[in-house]
């Protein structure tokens, strides 16, 4: 495994303290250290477990940059956190969702990091983006997650934005799904051959 890969891993994880605590202008916000030791740990068993090859393909599928509509998903997620750290420590829009509501949502949370490690465990073709992987011998894979359900992946992440605390004024309007489904269609509309001409 390529050092980069640690070291982008430990970047992301301060970066995304960062859009949390200094969003919300204050440290003192337990779930979001909940949240945070949860990314973390699925971030270490990833780099621990996951085969270098799929870590290496989902960090530039296919051996080039991530597409344009992935590199959008990461700034939703970035803003996203922002709107979570303003929600929970500066304008209070979700103050009224019970403490059991967002314990319940962090271990739904991580469950669904959980699940979908576990079909990146037993799926080394589980790429960032939509991708024949020829060039890596992809098959089918059956076992894992997938002898129970095509997608796992997608099983995993259906409701994350839900499942983070602080941010259910969005989740509740839809917004970031919209932006989400919004930067798939670009993603997939910069993958489309390109006529001749």
């Amino acid at each position: 495994m390529p050092v980069s890969a640690y070291v982008q891993s430990a970047i992301f994880l301060v970066l995304t303290a960062v859009a949390l605590f200094a969003s919300a202008g204050t440290f003192a916000i337990i779930g979001f250290w909940l949240y945070l030791a949860i990314l973390a740990a699925i971030i270490v068993a990833s780099l621990l477990a996951l085969d270098p090859g799929l870590l290496q393909e989902r960090m530039r599928p296919g051996g080039e940059r991530p597409p344009l509509g992935l590199q959008l998903f990461t700034v939703v997620m970035f803003l996203h956190w922002i709107v979570a750290g303003l929600d929970r420590g500066r304008f209070h829009w979700s103050d009224n969702v019970p403490t059991w509501l967002q314990a319940v949502s962090l271990i739904a949370l991580a469950a669904g990091y959980v699940l979908c490690c576990w079909a990146m465990a037993v799926n080394r073709f589980f790429s960032s983006v939509v991708r024949i992987q020829s060039d890596r011998g992809q098959h089918v894979v059956a076992s894992g997650p997938y002898a129970y359900v095509r997608h796992p992946g997608y099983l995993a992440g259906r409701d994350h934005p839900r499942q983070r605390p602080g941010a259910r004024l969005l989740a509740r309007h839809g917004i970031d799904h919209c932006l989400k489904r919004a930067i798939l269609a670009l993603s997939r509309r910069d993958r489309r051959p390109r006529p001749a001409g």
